[in-house]
C-alpha cells in the first residue's frame, strides 16, 4: 500500500509512522496501535492500493475522534501551529 504525499511522491504506508503520529496527540501507545491497525485493517478490507495524504488523514482523525475528542484537536492544532495546515477544514 502506497501513500500519495502532499508533494506527488509516494511512499509505503508504515505502521509505525500511524502510530507515532496518535501517540504525539497525548494518546496511549495502546489506542495509538489500535487506531493503527484499524486504519490499515481498512485500507485492506477496501482493497485500496494507493491513498492521498489527506484522506489517510481524515481515515485516522476519524477514529481518533471516536476515541477521544481532546486528542483530536490535540492533532488539529498541531497541524495549525507547526505545519501551518488547516486540516479540519482539508479533510471537510
Amino acid at each position: 500500500m502506497k501513500i500519495i504525499k502532499r508533494d506527488g511522491s509516494e511512499e509505503d504506508i508504515i505502521y509505525e509512522k500511524i502510530v507515532v503520529s496518535v501517540l504525539k496527540t497525548g494518546a496511549s501507545i495502546e489506542v495509538a496501535r489500535k487506531i493503527a491497525f484499524m486504519v490499515i485493517g481498512k485500507l485492506y478490507m477496501e482493497n485500496k492500493e494507493k491513498i492521498s495524504a489527506k484522506e489517510l488523514t481524515s481515515l485516522i482523525l476519524s477514529f481518533l475522534r471516536k476515541e477521544n475528542e481532546e486528542w483530536y484537536r490535540n492533532w488539529i492544532i498541531f497541524d495549525k501551529v507547526v505545519k501551518k495546515r488547516e486540516t479540519e477544514k482539508e479533510i471537510s
